[in-house]
């Protein structure tokens, strides 16, 4: 009797396809995740749960709710400002990485003053440190 053997058909599974539609949808989320924008935040800076306070620092910016600009207990107009912190920054006679510069900003303050002492922090490749109060145990 002559009995044929079957044959096995090992099954393949090739992971090309599955590759590219991995790296398809990757780019996908990719380029639609930069066009997401965050719009609609309602921002309420000056109060931190953190209890841990800050060595003082020597160049502190205060922001008012009135628009006014104080670097340490002067007033200084926005103008001037960028150009009086660089020459401080100067005559720290330091590593400009190692100078923190301090931003209280009072409560109500637009968030467009933060950004703008936030930037020129940038420009001079400072830190910062945005000052804060500390939230009460009731609230």
């Amino acid at each position: 009797m002559g009995l044929k053997r079957r044959q096995r058909v090992e099954p393949e599974f090739s992971l090309a396809a599955m590759i590219d539609v991995i790296f398809l949808l990757l780019m996908f989320f990719m380029l639609t995740s930069n066009f997401v924008t965050t719009n609609s935040l309602q921002l309420q800076l000056p109060s931190s749960s953190s209890s841990s306070p800050i060595a003082s620092t020597p160049l502190s910016v205060s922001i008012r709710k009135t628009g006014q600009f104080y670097l340490g207990n002067n007033t200084i107009t926005r103008q001037a400002l960028q150009a009086t912190l660089a020459s401080r920054v100067k005559a720290e006679n330091k590593d400009p990485k190692s100078v923190t510069i301090t931003i209280a900003a009072e409560q109500g303050v637009p968030i467009e003053d933060v950004v703008f002492v936030l930037d020129i922090a940038n420009k001079l490749k400072v830190k910062t440190i945005l000052a804060t109060n500390q939230l009460k145990e009731d609230e």
